[in-house]
C-alpha cells in the first residue's frame, strides 16, 4: 500500500547516501533558542480551575511501567491493578493509557487488564541497547506481536544511527512495523510502533531532529524519547523538537504521529509542564492519549496526591498508595 509519506519522498533512495542527504537537507536547531523556548514555557502556569483536567489528562497519559531484571508476575499484577484502578478509593478517578513490560510477561498483563481498555506495551528490539541483528530484532517483536501486545516499544541502533548508517536503521524500523501489521490478522487490529529514539546519546538537537523524521519515514506511529535506562532522558527542549516534527510531518503527509517522553518525569508538576509544551508547540490536537503519553514509573502516585489535595483540600498520607 502506498501511503502519502512514500509519495511525499519517493524521491529519496532509502540507502545511506539518499537518507544522508535528505535528513542533512532538514533545518538545523538553534539549540540557544530551543532551550530559551522549552525554560519560557515550562514557566507557564494553568489556573486552578484547570488543574484538576489537566491532573485527570496526565493520569490517562500514563504508560505505567515496569522493566527491572526481577519483575515478577506477582508485579505486573499488581501494576496491572493499579492501572485499572490509579486511586482505589476513588471510583472517579481516571485509567491510565497502558501497562509497558517486558515480552515474557505480555500474557500476564493481559490477562490482567482485559475488559478495561488499558493497553498492553511491550519493550522490543533487544531494549535497552538495540544492539542485535534484524533476524533477533524481528523474533524478538514477532514474539510480543504475537502474545497480543497492543503496542510495541522498539529502540533504534544508536550506534548505527551515530555512525552515519541511516539506511540499516530505517530497514529495521521498516522491517518492525511490518511485523506490528501482523497482529491485524492474529487479533484485528495491528500493533502500534513506539520508536524509542534515546535521545541522551544523540549528542546534538540536529540529530535529534534528524532520528525522528527517519522513524517517521520508517512508519512510527509514535515517537518516545529515552528508554528510561540512562540520563538525560526526557528533557523539555528534545520533547518540543519531537512535537515540532510530528506538527510538521502532519502538516506535510496528513498523518499523525504521536509522541512519547519517557525517563526522569517524576512529579505533577512536570507532567504539567509537558502539558503547556504539547499544548503549545503540537496544538490541542495532541492533548490525548492517542497522540500523547507519558513513560514513567512513579509519577502516578504524585498525580494521585495531588489530585486528592485538589479533592479534599489537604494532602492524603501517601500510606494510601501502593509503591508500584
Amino acid at each position: 500500500m502506498t501511503t502519502t509519506a512514500d509519495r511525499l519522498f519517493d524521491e529519496v533512495t532509502r540507502d545511506d547516501a539518499g537518507l544522508r542527504r535528505w535528513l542533512h537537507g532538514l533545518p538545523g536547531v538553534d539549540e540557544v533558542g530551543a532551550d530559551a523556548r522549552a525554560a519560557m514555557l515550562g514557566t507557564r502556569s494553568i489556573k486552578t480551575t484547570a488543574k484538576k483536567w489537566a491532573l485527570d489528562l496526565a493520569i490517562r497519559m500514563v504508560d505505567l511501567t515496569t522493566l527491572e531484571g526481577a519483575d515478577t508476575h506477582g508485579t505486573v499484577r499488581s501494576l496491572a491493578a493499579k492501572a485499572r484502578r490509579p486511586d482505589p478509593e476513588d471510583p472517579s478517578c481516571p485509567q491510565v493509557a497502558a501497562l509497558c513490560v517486558y515480552n515474557d510477561l505480555v500474557p500476564v498483563a493481559l490477562e490482567h487488564v482485559r475488559g478495561s481498555g488499558v493497553k498492553v506495551a511491550a519493550v522490543s528490539t533487544a531494549f535497552p541497547s538495540g544492539r542485535a541483528s534484524l533476524a533477533v530484532k524481528v523474533a524478538d517483536t514477532r514474539d510480543a506481536v504475537s502474545a497480543g501486545a497492543d503496542e510495541i516499544d522498539m529502540v533504534i541502533d544508536r550506534g548505527a544511527f551515530l555512525a552515519g548508517r541511516y539506511g540499516q536503521v530505517y530497514e529495521q524500523i521498516v522491517a518492525v512495523k511490518q511485523v506490528c501489521a501482523e497482529g491485524q490478522q492474529l487479533f484485528g487490529r495491528p500493533a502500534h510502533l513506539k520508536v524509542i529514539l534515546e535521545t541522551g546519546e544523540l549528542v546534538t538537537y540536529d540529530n535529534v531532529r534528524r532520528a525522528a523524521w527517519l522513524a517517521m519515514l520508517g512508519g512510527a506511529d509514535f515517537v518516545k524519547t529515552s528508554t528510561g535506562k540512562i540520563s538525560p532522558a526526557a528533557t523539555l527542549p528534545v520533547t518540543m523538537l519531537l512535537l515540532e516534527a510530528v506538527r510538521d510531518w502532519h502538516d506535510l503527509t496528513g498523518q499523525v504521529v504521536g509522541v512519547k517522553p519517557a525517563g526522569g518525569i517524576r512529579t505533577a508538576k512536570d507532567a504539567i509542564k509537558h502539558l503547556v509544551l504539547v499544548h503549545e508547540t503540537a496544538g490541542p490536537d495532541w492533548l490525548d492519549p492517542d497522540r500523547f503519553r507519558l513513560g514513567a514509573s512513579s509519577l502516578l502516585n504524585d498525580l494521585l496526591l495531588q489530585r486528592r489535595r485538589m479533592t479534599i483540600g489537604a494532602y492524603a498520607s501517601a500510606d494510601h498508595l501502593t509503591l508500584n
